[in-house]
């Protein structure tokens, strides 16, 4: 978040930001393995679906 932006914050959601970017920073990196056949680009269940050539599947 850009610092102009955060200027128009309350400062509970300031201090909410930076205590979930320490979070973030902390947490640590997943070493998932490779899928075979599946999609490029981010964990799909991070999304709650999972999309392949246009159709979405929900878990």
């Amino acid at each position: 978040m850009r610092e102009a932006d955060k200027r128009d914050l309350p400062p509970e959601a300031i201090r909410a930001l930076a205590e979930a970017e320490e979070r973030r920073r902390k947490a640590p990196k997943l070493d998932l393995p490779k899928e075979i056949g599946g999609r490029d680009g981010p964990e799909p269940v991070r999304f709650g679906d999972y999309e392949k050539k246009g159709i979405a599947i929900d878990f």
